[in-house]
């Protein structure tokens, strides 16, 4: 299968993140990726060709670039962009992002997944609850999620967020993960089990945060091997990508 691989930018198109989905003569499906503080770095690139390797067209959206921060790295500036931008702004810029995916011809719009990372994972949450009809499965890397009060930035607590959720979710995260501490992931699960939906949890006895990230602190090579089959065969089971006919449950009539 030849995959074909494409880098946007706000200035030349609009919509900035890196493309990468199999050569197919029909459409199927897809997921939209969402990176972690630091960035659309070269490990979530290597984490989307790995997904349209196994069929599915992967948009990593570049959220900071939309936000208006075009650069070739945010490892420096992740943090402070994200500490200054508010969820409801994360969500806008996500929304451009997830049209812009659905519009592509390689993709069945009623078989797209979210996947997000760290800080990706926790404004996911915000943007699968504000498109809740559309989504069809939901995959949170150590989504970073901690006790804080609602504020303008933070008007909604992930935890209250996910009750929106239509769609199956499986999160992940690892022993060693300090900054989304144990007594919030289990906020979190609880949260989650309360929404109804079909839920995967699994929490490893090793890695910290980032635990999928080389370049991360918290990176674990033996947990992010284990990682990538169950999240895989969630998708497989999801999104059903080996069947044509296949339709959203969640979607509008």
């Amino acid at each position: 299968m030849r995959i074909i691989e494409k880098s946007f930018t706000t200035k030349e198109h609009g919509v900035a993140g890196y493309l990468s989905y199999p050569d197919r003569p029909q459409p199927g499906p897809a997921l939209f990726m969402i990176h972690p503080k630091g960035g659309l770095g070269e490990y979530i690139k290597t984490e989307a060709r790995k997904f349209a390797k196994l069929g599915y067209t992967t948009f990593a959206v570049n959220v900071f670039e939309q936000l208006g921060f075009p650069a070739e790295t945010h490892i420096v500036t992740g943090s402070q962009i994200q500490a200054k931008t508010p969820d409801p702004e994360f969500t806008r810029v996500l929304t451009e992002g997830w049209r812009f995916l659905l519009k592509h011809p390689s993709v069945n719009p009623d078989r797209v997944a979210v996947c997000g990372y760290c800080m990706g994972g926790r404004i996911a949450i915000h943007f699968v609850a504000s498109v809740s009809e559309e989504v069809r499965a939901f995959v949170g890397y150590y989504p970073t999620v901690r006790a804080e009060p609602d504020s303008p930035q933070r008007p909604v607590h992930p935890s209250v967020a996910v009750k929106k959720f239509r769609c199956p979710s499986i999160n992940l995260y690892g022993a060693g993960d300090v900054t989304t501490a144990l007594p919030m992931q289990e906020q979190m699960y609880q949260a989650f089990k309360e929404n109804g939906q079909p839920l995967e949890w699994h929490f490893f006895p090793f890695g910290g945060h980032g635990y999928v990230d080389p370049g991360a602190p918290g990176y674990n090579p033996h947990t992010a091997d284990l990682s990538w089959p169950l999240v895989v065969d969630f998708l497989e089971r999801n999104l059903k990508w080996s069947s044509p006919e296949v339709r959203n449950p969640n979607a509008m009539s």
